[in-house]
């Protein structure tokens, strides 16, 4: 027969049986967590890739264009400067060249276009911080104050993204004499 003893140990030995075949499934719990989580970490990594691989399709060319406005804008002030030009106006091959611009300056603004790269409309427009930059104000009681009256340089989007904001006036109500002499206090 079994003693006092032997029955300990063997309960003991049972016991630390079932200690290790939990610390196994523990284990196998931990182990399948891990698995778990190293493969939602990888999914994840893999929508940031595509999400970045899409923006640089749509946005890769976001500074070039940037840059090439300043081409559009050179474009423009030279053909407005040309006209004003006193001795050029005598020219007979003047229209020539100012009609060669003008194919430039419209070929310049199809590829634009082709590119999702649009003119912001924005004279008689409600003033947009997120679309406009305010130059300055023209007082005015015949318009509503905030609306934009004068264009000073386009702005562009680029696709839905802001590539320059458009340089404009801005409207605002006439101050009275006593709203002067209250600034002057």
């Amino acid at each position: 027969m079994e003693s006092m003893d032997d029955k300990k140990n063997t309960k003991e030995a049972k016991k630390e049986t079932e200690k290790k075949e939990l610390s196994t499934e523990e284990k196998l719990r931990e182990a399948e967590d891990r698995a778990l989580r190293a493969l939602a970490e990888l999914e994840n990594q893999r929508r940031r890739f595509e999400k970045e691989i899409k923006e640089a399709l749509e946005f890769g060319g976001f500074s070039f264009a940037k840059e090439i406005l300043a081409l559009l804008d050179n474009l423009q002030r030279a053909q407005q400067s040309i006209k004003n030009d006193e001795t050029l106006k005598s020219s007979k091959d003047l229209d020539k060249f100012l009609k060669n611009i003008e194919v430039l300056e419209k070929d310049l603004i199809s590829i634009f276009e082709k590119n999702n790269i649009k003119k912001i409309n924005c004279i008689k427009e409600k003033f947009n911080p997120n679309s406009h930059q305010a130059m300055l104000e023209i007082e005015d009681e015949a318009i509503e104050p905030g609306m934009v009256v004068k264009e000073i340089q386009p702005g562009y989007m680029f696709g839905d993204r802001l590539l320059r904001p458009s340089f404009v006036a801005v409207s605002k109500r006439k101050s009275s004499v006593s709203d002067k002499k209250n600034n002057k206090k």
